[in-house]
């Protein structure tokens, strides 16, 4: 119906969001790039403060595959805790939203 009406099939929100990308060219991080989806997606939960149980509640996971998740981020970042990740995280968004990263 949204085709048929001339409008795009895409979410407006996520088509802004890959004008905005091929506009200024890639900006993800070249320390993320490595990172999976869903590696992202727990790392963004870690840098809430959140435990490995309540990441597993809210990504209808079981914990010890959180914990899988967490452990192969902090491989591919080369960190060794979870803190350094979310210290880490927090930086490459501020970097993201002051524009120079």
């Amino acid at each position: 119906r949204r085709v048929a009406a001339g409008q795009s099939l895409l979410d407006p929100v996520i088509t802004a969001k890959v004008l905005d990308r091929v506009r200024t060219g890639n900006t993800v991080d070249p320390r993320l790039a490595d990172l999976s989806a869903r590696e992202r997606e727990v790392l963004g939960f870690v840098t809430q403060g959140l435990t490995n149980r309540q990441i597993a509640e809210k990504m209808d996971l079981a914990e010890k595959t959180v914990k899988n998740y967490v452990s192969a981020l902090l491989n591919k970042l080369g960190l060794e805790r979870r803190v350094q990740a979310a210290v880490f995280a927090t930086e490459v968004q501020q970097d993201k939203t002051h524009g120079t990263g």
